[in-house]
């Protein structure tokens, strides 16, 4: 009897820790020449803990992303020009300066909170 329960106990558990990671979001974040989001600058993102940003290069430029405080997996710190890159899951809570290295932050940064 107990060791039922066990089971029934440990398959609901394992069950819920897989339904939290597949409601786990996607946020889409455009990258055009010099800018994150949208051409006039001065962009917020905010996620949720345990979601995934996806970063679409849409500009002729070279361009990568980095984070100050948050790693965000080392496919979007590669430098590219087109395609796309998907973060690691976000599960640092807190607001985050995100730039690219080729221009650096006072050109091309955004922030990102995570909550």
């Amino acid at each position: 009897m107990r060791t039922k329960f066990l089971v029934l106990a440990l398959a609901a558990a394992l069950t819920a820790a897989l339904a939290a990671t597949a409601l786990a979001a996607t946020k889409s974040v455009k990258v055009g020449d010099d800018w994150f989001v949208r051409s006039s600058g001065g962009a917020t993102v905010t996620v949720k803990s345990g979601d995934r940003l996806k970063f679409r290069w849409t500009g002729d430029n070279q361009h990568n992303v980095k984070g100050r405080g948050i790693s965000l997996g080392k496919k979007c710190r590669t430098i590219r020009t087109s395609g796309s890159c998907r973060t690691k899951r976000l599960r640092k809570k807190g607001t985050f300066t995100l730039f690219c290295e080729v221009h650096g932050r006072s050109v091309q940064s955004m922030r990102l909170r995570v909550r």
